[in-house]
């Protein structure tokens, strides 16, 4: 499948994100040609384990949490990430229906990623929110760059460094409070190689989650 990388909006130090900057990198990505293709939407969900009395003593050897996430590109998987032990497991999209019933593990919080997703040449650009379930409260915004023509991480490496600085420039014009990340995670920690598939971006997914914490975390310490 064509390679993607997962970046997320950084905001400058003593300052947040807001609808504002997600509806001007909305409009940078018009500006640039971008043609407007329909929404697109992602869900990450929090898994943390219910144990019971009898099952203190397991507590070690489980996860402490992990992560569930479903892709518009793969509707019938479902992707689970253990950072701390660098797994990620592709599951039939049931499996959800599994975990609630045998209630071994349940949902911490959930999260949408959605937007808008736009065509500009070889390149397929996602770009949306991420907020909350049953809640319109601005977490984060995320932008997915996927280059159609290759699937191998390295081979199109300098293309991809190449789009970003010229999208990076058409941000910079705005005079927006932050910029977009991109950090990519060690593929090779996870067991997966050079050829792109929909378990990388779980994995970019989670290291983005991971940002997103880290950011707010720093934010409310200096609040």
């Amino acid at each position: 499948m064509p390679l993607k990388w997962v970046l997320h909006w950084q905001p400058n130090a003593g300052t947040t994100v807001n609808s504002q900057i997600l509806n001007e990198v909305t409009q940078c990505v018009e500006s640039i040609n971008g043609a407007k293709e329909g929404r697109w939407k992602a869900t990450l969900t929090y898994y943390k384990p219910m144990l019971r009395v009898a099952d203190q003593s397991l507590a070690a050897e489980l996860p402490r949490d992990f992560l569930g996430i479903s892709l518009p590109e793969q509707p019938d998987k479902y992707f689970f990430i253990v950072r701390g032990q660098k797994i990620v497991l592709e599951a039939d999209s049931s499996i959800q229906t599994i975990m609630e019933k045998l209630q071994s593990y349940k949902s911490r919080v959930a999260l949408y990623f959605e937007g808008f997703q736009y065509q500009l040449g070889d390149f397929q650009l996602r770009v949306g929110k991420v907020v909350p379930t049953h809640s319109e409260n601005l977490r984060g915004i995320v932008m997915e760059v996927e280059y159609l023509p290759l699937s191998s991480i390295e081979k199109s490496r300098q293309v991809m460094e190449e789009f970003i600085d010229i999208w990076q420039e058409a941000i910079s014009k705005r005079s927006l409070p932050g910029q977009f990340m991109h950090i990519e995670p060690n593929f090779t920690e996870y067991g997966l190689a050079d050829q792109y598939t929909s378990q990388h971006t779980a994995v970019q997914y989670a290291t983005v989650m991971a940002q997103l914490i880290a950011t707010q975390s720093a934010q409310a310490g200096r609040n």
